[in-house]
């Protein structure tokens, strides 16, 4: 007949299975992160949030602050708009979306570089604080891509995507795939705040501290 462990050993070997899977999740969770905190920088800087179409009378298309329109007797496309000069942008919802998104970018990046307080802090209180970020990021994007449609209606708009256009109304335009990234970021957020979460409850939860000094058993 099998000799079963001794209760404290037994729970030294779940608390080491427990640590490391808790360990292989976060090594998870950093990686998708990363790639998270690349998406968002993409999606701030790409000027490919709206397009022109077939039936759009002029070519081009516009980001958050930088935007192109084509020539009506040329075809070349003329660029403007600049992050740094808020009067080049062409519409005020266009500068307060490019607001939010940035900080949502930042805070994201922010997540990232806080990765270094591991080796200073408590990995449950590192974990909460990714986690408040990043769910603060996502809050910013939900903002920054509701209100950019508000800007539709702006004369520069209308001149490429046609007099139909106006406020959450893209006339003859279409939706470009910075803005659909933008949109599936929030979720991407989410998720990972989500799981930041989990993880610090979970780094609460790793101490029997008596296990891990390997001190006797109690009589």
């Amino acid at each position: 007949m099998e000799k079963m462990l001794p209760a404290q050993e037994a729970a030294k070997i779940y608390h080491t299975n427990y640590v490391r899977n808790a360990r292989a999740i976060g090594v998870m969770w950093a990686v998708f992160t990363i790639c998270f905190s690349i998406i968002t920088v993409v999606v701030f800087i790409q000027p490919y949030w709206i397009g022109d179409s077939v039936n759009t009378p002029q070519a081009g298309y516009f980001g958050l602050f930088h935007y192109c329109i084509g020539n009506a007797l040329t075809s070349e496309l003329t660029c403007k708009g600049s992050a740094l000069d808020f009067n080049s942008i062409p519409s005020p919802a266009f500068r307060t979306s490019m607001f939010f998104v940035g900080v949502s970018t930042l805070l994201v990046v922010g997540s990232m570089v806080c990765f270094g307080l591991f080796f200073f802090c408590n990995s449950g209180s590192v974990y909460k604080i990714c986690a408040w970020m990043q769910l603060a990021s996502a809050v910013c994007m939900v903002i920054g891509c509701m209100i950019y449609p508000d800007g539709w209606d702006s004369d520069e708009v209308k001149r490429m995507c046609g007099q139909r256009t106006g406020k959450y109304t893209l006339g003859n335009c279409t939706v470009r795939w910075a803005y659909i990234l933008a949109i599936i970021s929030i979720l991407d957020a989410l998720i990972l705040s989500f799981l930041a979460f989990v993880l610090g409850n979970r780094q609460d939860n790793l101490l029997p501290e008596d296990f891990q000094a390997g001190g006797a058993e109690k009589p």
